[in-house]
């Protein structure tokens, strides 16, 4: 397979969805959207849908958690059927399923028809988001257009959080909880009637391969183990079997996975898509990410509320400028300097700016206000986030072939959901024994747990510091320099 450098990639109208390309991008972002901010909005009205079902605080992890198992053990395969049944019907097919899980969970009597509900919106959300993200790669082919259609959904795959929060507390302060599930189906339905008008159906081209069964059987059980595992350590210690085992288990899994990849005639995940430089870079930097934004939106708005008094909407409006200066970093500075130089100088600078952000805040004291202590911050994390995350994004669906598109889409998707997973449990984990720690020997006080809990956020701040510069030597070292390359047959060949 050749390859031609990013900036010299020649516009091409082969793609039936050239010319309408930009309103394709709308539909793209608008379900993108819908999958991402369902990662936070929930998160917001859990309290309110607790008291209404009657659930217990052990249980309540679980409507989180089923999602992200569902999602992050199904993207791999999700990906590939996109590419060989067609990336049009797999996205419709994800936007209407998400949107009938949403409308039943929201109409939901029990813990069990929520979390089923959950569990189903993560099955249908592993359908639609790598054929979002394959779609995006196959309908841009002109360098520049490719990098300011990467910056745009970039700035919503890192900005699609805060909004979930900020919609979340409208939605809960003025509605109710249930919205935050209902106002899925409406976000689907015009995503739909885009997809309907504007999309042709892109598959496999030729002989349709086998569907990789063993593969898949591994690599979905040792995704599930993983997310498992460390879900299963918000609520039991690290020494606890129900951790250390299942993160065994997903070891064990995920080597067999790569050993039958090798072995097979039609893997689900080829392993010329992994063994790049540039694409498993990008994949790193994208988990290392999904860790750390984790904490901004997570510790940031238990600071806001419990700290400083801030209501669910007032948190979510105080993430605004992170979400701005974030859109302007990923939609201009990347649109620019991407297909001249690449990623490389773009994400390690990105990670070490926003490592920054994160040191800045760990300064933050029980008697800290927004204005001095927390825009800054927001502001420049906004800014590093940007400018790593669609270069990342970009480089890790470079260079492969139409037919492997779904699936190197699956990889970046997968990369970011583990992420989020493992920073979910490794940074609870440190700011519960942080806390723990700050008020041994101590006098209880209303003063002291307060400033345990904030000495328990900045400690995860610094920590993800450490994360976010580490990512900046691995992008540094991995990702190649000079312009990315692009397959020239990777614009698709069948559709209809």
């Amino acid at each position: 397979m050749t390859t031609t450098p990013l900036e010299e990639a020649p516009v091409t109208t082969a793609s039936p969805h050239h010319a309408r390309r930009w309103l394709i991008l709308g539909v793209l972002g608008l379900a993108q959207l819908m999958v991402v901010l369902d990662a936070t909005i929930v998160n917001i009205a859990l309290p309110s849908a607790q008291q209404a079902l009657g659930f217990s605080n052990e249980n309540r992890q679980w409507i989180v958690t089923a999602y992200a198992l569902a999602f992050g053990a199904l993207l791999p395969l999700g990906g590939r059927i996109g590419d060989l049944l067609g990336r049009k019907t797999t996205l419709v097919t994800g936007l209407i399923g998400f949107a009938a899980a949403s409308a039943i969970g929201g109409a939901a009597t029990g813990f069990g028809m929520l979390v089923s509900a959950r569990a189903a919106q993560g099955v249908f959300g592993a359908l639609l988001a790598p054929a979002v993200l394959s779609l995006l790669t196959t309908t841009f082919t002109d360098a520049r257009e490719r990098a300011k259609a990467f910056g745009i959904y970039g700035a919503i795959a890192g900005a699609g959080g805060a909004i979930g929060l900020l919609l979340g507390g409208v939605l809960t302060e003025y509605l109710d909880w249930r919205w935050c599930m209902y106002v899925n189906a409406f976000i689907a339905v015009a995503a739909v009637a885009g997809s309907v008008a504007l999309l042709h159906n892109q598959r496999h081209d030729g002989p349709r391969p086998r569907l990789d069964v063993p593969g898949t059987i591994a690599v979905s059980a040792g995704l599930f183990a993983l997310v498992y595992g460390f879900a299963n350590a918000e609520t039991h210690d690290w020494s606890d079997v129900m951790v250390w085992g299942w993160l065994i288990l997903a070891v064990v899994l995920l080597t067999a996975f790569v050993a039958i990849e090798t072995r097979v005639a039609h893997p689900l995940i080829p392993l010329r898509v992994l063994v790049d430089r540039t694409r498993g870079g990008a994949l790193i930097a994208v988990l290392i990410l999904g860790v750390g934004m984790f904490a901004v939106f997570l510790f940031l708005t238990y600071y806001l509320q419990q700290n400083l008094g801030f209501s669910p909407i007032r948190s979510g409006v105080a993430f605004l400028p992170m979400i701005g200066a974030l859109a302007v970093t990923a939609t201009t500075a990347t649109a620019l300097v991407v297909p001249r130089v690449g990623p490389r100088p773009l994400v390690p600078t990105g990670f070490l700016i926003a490592a920054a952000g994160m040191l800045w805040l760990t300064g933050l004291a029980t008697d800290s206000t927004y204005a001095a202590d927390i825009l800054g911050p927001l502001l420049v994390m906004g800014v590093g986030i940007g400018l790593a995350m669609a270069p990342a994004m970009t480089a890790g669906t470079s260079a492969v072939h139409a037919d492997d598109a779904g699936v190197a889409s699956a990889l970046v998707n997968t990369a970011q959901q583990v992420g989020g997973s493992i920073g979910t449990a490794v940074l609870s984990t440190i700011a519960a024994s942080a806390a723990t720690d700050y008020v041994v020997g101590k006098t209880p006080s209303q003063e002291l747990m307060a400033a345990a809990a904030v000495n328990s956020y900045t400690t995860t701040f610094a920590w993800v510091a450490v994360f976010f510069t580490i990512g900046a030597v691995i992008a540094g070292l991995l990702l190649r320099s000079g312009p990315l390359q692009i397959d020239p047959d990777a614009t698709p060949t069948a559709h209809m």
